[in-house]
C-alpha cells in the first residue's frame, strides 16, 4: 500500500483526490485490507512519512552529533544526504507539508517531529555554548528553531515548484548558512 500511494503521488494526484479504493486496487488489496492496517487516510501518511522522513533526519542528526572537525562541508554533506533523501520521497513529503496545514493528525505528528529535532540542535548549542566552542550571545533555542525551519521551508519550496536551484546549490547554501549561523562569530575566529 505504501508503494501504491508514492506512485499514485508520482503521477501527480493529489494525496486528498486518492481515494482508499483507489490505493486498495492500486496495491492489489481489498479496501477491508487498508482498513485492517490504517483507519484512515491521515494515518497512512504519517505511516509512511516515518519510514521516508528516517533517512532525511539521520543525516542531520549525525552531523549534529558530530565532532565538526570536517566543518563547513561536513554540514553541506548532510545536507546533501537530506535533499537526495527529500528527492527520493518529494510527492510524498510536498503531501505531508499540504496536509499539516488542515489534518490536526497530520500537524501533530510533523509539528512533534521537527519539535524532537529542535530539542536535539538546542541541546548541542546549549554544550558548544557552555565549552566556549560558540559565541556567547547564539541563544541556543531560538537558533535551533530558524536552522531547522530554514532547512525545512528550504527544501520544501525548491522541490514544490521550479525554483532553478539545483541540489548542489542548495546543499551548499544550506551548509554555508547553518555553520555562520553557529560559528560565524565563535571564540577565537576573526
Amino acid at each position: 500500500m505504501l508503494a501504491a500511494v508514492e506512485e499514485l503521488l508520482a503521477d501527480g494526484t493529489p494525496f486528498t483526490e486518492i481515494a482508499v479504493q483507489r490505493i486498495a486496487t492500486a496495491s492489489g488489496s481489498a479496501r477491508s485490507t487498508f482498513y485492517r492496517y490504517f483507519p484512515d487516510k491521515s494515518s497512512l501518511l504519517i505511516r509512511m512519512a516515518e519510514l521516508a522522513t528516517a533517512d532525511l533526519f539521520a543525516a542531520a542528526e549525525q552531523w549534529w552529533s558530530s565532532a565538526h572537525t570536517d566543518k563547513q562541508a561536513g554540514v553541506i554533506r548532510a545536507m546533501r544526504a537530506m535533499i537526495t533523501g527529500f528527492r527520493q520521497h518529494r510527492y510524498l513529503l510536498l503531501a505531508l507539508n499540504e496536509l499539516a496545514a488542515y489534518d490536526r493528525d497530520v500537524r501533530e505528528y510533523w509539528h512533534t517531529r521537527l519539535a524532537l529535532f529542535m530539542e536535539m540542535v538546542r541541546t548541542r548549542l546549549d554544550a558548544d555554548r557552555a565549552a566556549g566552542r560558540i559565541s556567547a550571545a547564539v541563544d541556543p533555542a531560538a537558533t535551533a528553531i530558524v536552522l531547522t525551519s530554514m532547512v525545512e521551508r528550504s527544501i520544501t519550496v525548491t522541490f514544490g515548484a521550479p525554483t532553478g536551484v539545483g541540489d548542489e546549490a542548495l546543499a551548499e547554501a544550506l551548509g554555508r548558512g547553518i555553520w555562520f549561523t553557529v560559528y560565524g562569530d565563535a571564540p577565537g575566529r576573526s
